[in-house]
């Protein structure tokens, strides 16, 4: 599997790149790709064929995703410049209580996967800078990144915050 996203995993990015045009939709439609593979890696056949359908696809569906969002008209865009920008008290009561969970929630990670989520995550960097960083591998990167979300995500449902 390492050889396999070693050789894999620049060639895919480029073409993730062309179909998406943004480079992190990109970096996440090819982790996606690999961490489904890595699951299946018994039952596919042809990886490389596999992988780029996969990218393909999910490209695709990120597409279709964009797509839904629908820019507001002028006038409701005027209509909110207007209003008084700041949320009312207990919207902002939620959302220190939410920022006070994620925070507690990122607390119970080990430190290296919360270390890992700062820098995608203010610092903004992609994997490849993650990995230069840190000294894992790129597929560790997101390996890392999507086990520490999926467990914040658990954690913060089963206190509903999230849905």
């Amino acid at each position: 599997m390492e050889e396999l996203f070693g050789a894999l995993e620049s060639p895919l990015l480029s073409y993730a790149l062309r179909l998406t045009e943004a480079t992190s939709v990109a970096e996440d439609c090819v982790q996606e790709a690999f961490m489904k593979l890595q699951v299946q890696f018994k039952e596919v056949r042809e990886p490389k064929r596999w992988l780029y359908r996969t990218v393909h696809n999910l490209a695709l569906n990120h597409q279709r995703q964009s797509r839904k969002i629908i820019p507001l008209d002028p006038d409701s865009a005027a209509a909110a410049e207007t209003a008084d920008p700041r949320p009312l008290p207990d919207e902002q009561i939620m959302r220190s209580e939410g920022i006070g969970l994620v925070r507690l929630t990122l607390e119970t990670l080990d430190e290296r996967s919360r270390e890992v989520i700062r820098l995608k995550f203010t610092e903004n960097l992609s994997y490849k800078e993650i990995s230069a960083r840190t000294g894992l591998k790129t597929g560790h990167v997101g390996y890392l990144l999507h086990h520490a979300l999926k467990s914040m995500a658990d954690e913060l449902a089963r206190n509903g915050v999230v849905p």
